[in-house]
């Protein structure tokens, strides 16, 4: 069993020997060309009750986002093909609220989104916030997949991040989503404040699971105006390589995806990200809420690097 002293001596031996590790691990159990491409869509904007302090939809904080009511079923579907047409095998839908429970109307407005594009050929993810047991077989009846919900950091910073919900519902979440039939996609986010300690107790956490997730997304802040964490400092890049190589080692099995604040990173940093074992990407040039790399500038790296589209959809999403 692995202990959080155990990733401390991983995590800080010397860079080329952690990622020489890292490396090793990953080409057991990954084939470069399986690289998936995910795109978001936010289904509805704003207006959420919650603090968490990275969050632009956050009603608590002044950040000019505009709200925008449940996305209609046309305008799902055109995003579900243009997803497609870019490359894309898994669509991930978010919505800013608490959570859903069993018998909400919101949770059946989402479950008629879904079904409107189960026969579009693509992964389904969603990330809705907490869910109880109901809500997640309801989600999983309706034809979703995937559900993401990120732990975001470790236990012991998590009350630095938001009080009006705590590190355990977010667990309890993740092992609703997966009594429920539904695959996992949790990861975190860098650049909040911090220590290495609270990244990797994230990672113990995920490791704790009774199955790993199948997708792990790493999100880089991005500091938002009007939000508490407006001012953070980013993230370094050799920190971001070694905590991905840290989570390659860790989580033999799962993809790693790049997300939220890779447009940061220079070509050269996101090409030592995969070297480290991530093999998944955002694309579009709009996440949630915050800008992504463009879509060209995408493919440039792809075709420098001689990376092409995973033929699986399988992975292993703010």
């Amino acid at each position: 069993m692995e202990t959080l002293e155990s990733l401390r001596a991983l995590y800080h031996q010397p860079f080329l020997s952690l990622l020489t590790q890292a490396r090793l691990v990953h080409a057991a159990h990954h084939r470069d060309q399986e690289f998936q491409r995910c795109e978001l869509v936010n289904l509805k904007g704003g207006g959420c009750r919650e603090d968490c302090r990275y969050c632009a939809q956050s009603a608590r904080y002044t950040t000019g986002l505009k709200i925008h009511k449940l996305l209609e079923p046309a305008a799902l579907r055109r995003a579900a093909e243009e997803a497609r047409s870019h490359g894309a095998t898994r669509l991930c839908l978010g919505a800013a609220w608490r959570g859903l429970k069993e018998g909400d109307e919101q949770l059946e407005a989402v479950c008629r989104l879904v079904e409107t594009i189960r026969e579009e050929g693509l992964e389904i993810c969603v990330t809705l916030g907490l869910l109880d047991p109901g809500a997640a077989r309801r989600l999983r009846e309706a034809g979703v997949m995937i559900y993401n919900h990120n732990l975001n950091t470790g236990p012991n910073f998590y009350e630095r991040v938001a009080t009006t919900h705590t590190f355990a519902d977010r667990i309890a979440t993740l092992r609703a989503a997966q009594e429920a039939g539904l695959r996992l996609c949790s990861g975190g986010i860098l650049g909040m404040g911090e220590s290495v300690d609270d990244r990797l107790e994230m990672l113990l956490a995920l490791y704790k699971l009774d199955s790993a997730p199948e997708s792990v997304p790493l999100n880089l802040l991005v500091p938002i105006p009007g939000t508490p964490l407006a001012s953070q400092t980013p993230v370094d890049s050799f920190d971001l390589v070694r905590l991905i190589s840290v989570t390659r080692i860790l989580l033999p099995h799962p993809r790693i995806r790049l997300a939220a604040g890779h447009r940061s990173l220079s070509p050269e940093a996101q090409a030592l990200c995969f070297l480290a074992g991530a093999n998944s990407l955002f694309i579009g040039e709009q996440l949630l809420t915050t800008p992504n790399q463009s879509f060209d500038a995408d493919q440039s790296l792809f075709a420098a690097l001689g990376i092409e589209a995973s033929g699986s959809a399988r992975c292993g999403s703010s």
